[in-house]
């Protein structure tokens, strides 16, 4: 894989030195932009995605309040496991980074001295993306673009070719899909657990919660007959 660096004339080290070259040509403001997004910023655009997600279950609530939140559970459960399938993949294929190889590279991030292949950040945001995608389709695919983006922007930065940002897509997505069958039948019963317990229901659904805070409001008022129909109602809508 190491080869695939020792040639400018590669596909991969053309596109590199193109994504890499639009740098140059940005004001250093923008690059300063970008260095924050694809350091920082996307990872915590997908973690407030997830949270975003997670609240507007925990608000909804339902029958499928427990296993949504479980498939939530898994995104970043999938991405600590790619990134730990990835550590023995780094240390076989032993790739350097492109700046160790090629001149000329717009560095927007020092300091990177461990192997290239494959991307940390990528294989991290798109197991987080496919892992949101599993519990809510629209949010889902904003993260995906998101994940894409990470990726764009890591070779932007110059600290990765682009056959290292398409494994850690690859590796992210492969993790989140393959694992995601076991993980929910873990996970799922696991939530729905917590779901009946007094002390964590509030982690899957607010309804019940505010359910039984207005029938012991109605019961202190006298009229627990009525509040305890009108829950009835709000729960059979």
């Amino acid at each position: 894989m190491a080869g695939l660096a020792d040639s400018g004339s590669n596909p991969d080290v053309d596109l590199l030195y193109d994504i890499n070259g639009l740098a140059k040509e940005a004001p250093p403001w923008f690059d300063h932009v970008m260095e924050f997004v694809g350091e920082f910023g996307l990872l915590f655009a997908l973690v407030a995605l997830l949270a975003w997600c997670w609240w507007g279950v925990r608000k909804r609530g339902g029958e499928d309040a427990a296993p949504t939140v479980a498939a939530l559970v898994w995104a970043p459960l999938a991405a600590g496991v790619a990134v730990l399938v990835n550590v023995p993949i780094r240390g076989f294929v032993e790739r350097p980074r492109p700046f160790n190889d090629h001149e000329g590279l717009e560095v927007l991030v020092q300091g990177k001295t461990d192997y290239s292949f494959v991307s940390d950040h990528a294989t991290l945001c798109m197991a987080l993306a496919v892992g949101l995608f599993l519990a809510n389709r629209r949010l889902g695919l904003v993260a995906l673009v998101f994940g894409l983006l990470g990726g764009f922007i890591r070779v932007y930065m110059g600290v990765h070719y682009p056959t290292d940002v398409v494994g850690g897509l690859a590796l992210g997505t492969a993790v989140a899909l393959l694992l995601s069958p076991p993980a929910m039948a873990l996970l799922t019963p696991l939530m729905r657990a917590v779901e009946r317990s007094p002390r964590g229901a509030w982690l899957i659904t607010a309804r019940r919660q505010d359910t039984g805070q207005r029938v012991v409001q109605g019961t202190r008022n006298g009229t627990a007959g009525v509040g305890a129909d009108a829950d009835e109602r709000d729960l059979a809508a």
